[in-house]
């Protein structure tokens, strides 16, 4: 099923934009790693132990939901379909997913927090952001979220400068089309009336300016790109009510280690005090259960859900949720487990290897 999405995305769209969204920093070795790490993984299941029926259920900050998939900030839908991000709302919201709504959505926050609300009596939505140089420009975006009816707020920390994008260097593209603008960043302080303030990455930026978002709202904010466990611990400390670990999907540094290699060691520092996400790599149902079992409470996917939109807007979308969720139950029950909790770190080997 997502193979045949990923294909007939790939028909489908400008072959300029199929690259913005497949391709990443340097010579893509990350992106390749993401999905290649969990190839090296096997689930070692337990026997006689399980359930006719699963709860795979899971708390998560501002959100209880049915299944531990969620679909991961990504940026441009309306490239991608003309649905846009509305669809990708509408899908999530149908499906009991979180969706997270990116600061690069072409779409304004509550406009996609609307169109969530028209498929579902309760979506829950998150509102990625980058924390801006200037203040005011950080607080704006947060009360606009606000409004909108996020429930958490997820601050990307990865990007103290933009990635080096090889494809989009060589196909030119620097810039979104006429008609097309990250719409978040319309209006804010300083910038010309109803005109587009540029979507932030700053190396100055540091814990203090996480400190400030953390005073200025009351809404949970989890902190995604965290691979190393000393940055996970100075997370919790500071008042995160979330670690997600992620490389970006390879699109920043082209250097670093597959996000599921951080995860047990990240997962180790944070001693159960908040949830720990990953996202980088989930392609298949048995990818979920081994994130968990490496110490995830959920995992996010980003590029599937976007293939899924490219190939057939609302409708794929929703069909890459529940073909997910759908095999990742399968595999609770085949590793003998009645929720997720019963995937603990000792049933998750190398291939090849034994304890």
């Amino acid at each position: 099923m997502l193979r045949a999405l990923y294909d007939a995305a790939r028909k489908t769209l400008d072959p300029v934009h199929y690259d913005y969204v497949a391709g990443g920093a340097g010579e893509e070795r990350v992106v390749a790693g993401n999905e290649g790490a969990f190839d090296r993984y096997a689930l070692l299941p337990r026997v006689l132990c399980g359930s006719e029926v699963r709860d795979t259920a899971v708390d998560l900050p501002g959100a209880r939901r049915a299944a531990p998939v969620v679909v991961a900030p990504t940026a441009f839908h309306r490239l991608l379909h003309p649905g846009g991000e509305r669809a990708t709302a509408r899908a999530a919201a149908a499906e009991g997913a979180v969706l997270v709504t990116g600061t690069a959505a072409t779409t304004a926050v509550a406009d996609v927090v609307a169109a969530a609300r028209e498929a579902a009596a309760d979506p829950a939505v998150w509102f990625q952001l980058y924390l801006h140089p200037r203040r005011e420009v950080t607080e704006a975006l947060v009360r606009r979220a606000e409004r909108a009816g996020c429930t958490a707020l997820v601050v990307t920390v990865d990007s103290p400068v933009f990635g080096r994008h090889t494809r989009d260097l060589r196909n030119g593209f620097t810039d979104l089309p006429p008609g097309y603008a990250a719409e978040n960043m319309r209006g804010l302080p300083g910038a010309p009336p109803d005109g587009l303030t540029d979507i932030p990455m700053s190396p100055s930026l540091s814990w203090r300016d996480l400190g400030e978002l953390l005073h200025m709202t009351s809404l949970p904010v989890l902190v995604k790109g965290v691979l190393h466990p000393a940055d996970a611990t100075v997370a919790v400390e500071h008042g995160a009510a979330g670690v997600i670990v992620s490389n970006h999907g390879g699109r920043q540094s082209d250097a670093v280690p597959a996000a599921v290699d951080c995860l047990p060691a990240v997962a180790r520092a944070v001693a159960g005090r908040v949830p720990v996400l990953l996202d980088g790599g989930i392609r298949r149902g048995s990818d979920v259960a081994v994130a968990l079992a490496l110490g995830a409470a959920a995992v996010g996917v980003g590029r599937p859900a976007v293939w899924g939109l490219a190939a057939e807007g609302e409708a794929g979308v929703r069909a890459v949720l529940r073909t997910l969720c759908d095999e990742y139950d399968h595999t609770l029950a085949l590793c003998g487990g009645r929720r997720n909790t019963d995937l603990a770190r000792d049933m998750v080997v190398r291939k090849g290897e034994t304890w």
